[in-house]
């Protein structure tokens, strides 16, 4: 997976974490959690904000 592929990253974040809350979550956390899953594969120093802030809201579509 690269920061790109958000839907499969949230995807894998509600497998992994399925009790947290996604509008709980810092982003410093959540680009930690994202770094360390299964199959992410991308330079972390790629991320920003706006990324970060799409991984969420993919999340939260998949947490409904």
């Amino acid at each position: 997976m690269k920061w790109t592929d958000t839907v499969r990253i949230a995807e894998a974040l509600f497998d992994t974490h399925p009790d947290i809350d996604p509008l709980t979550v810092r982003f410093t956390d959540l680009h930690r959690w994202v770094t360390e899953l299964d199959g992410f594969a991308d330079d972390p120093a790629r991320s920003g904000e706006k990324i970060l802030e799409a991984i969420q809201m993919a999340w939260i579509e998949e947490a409904k």
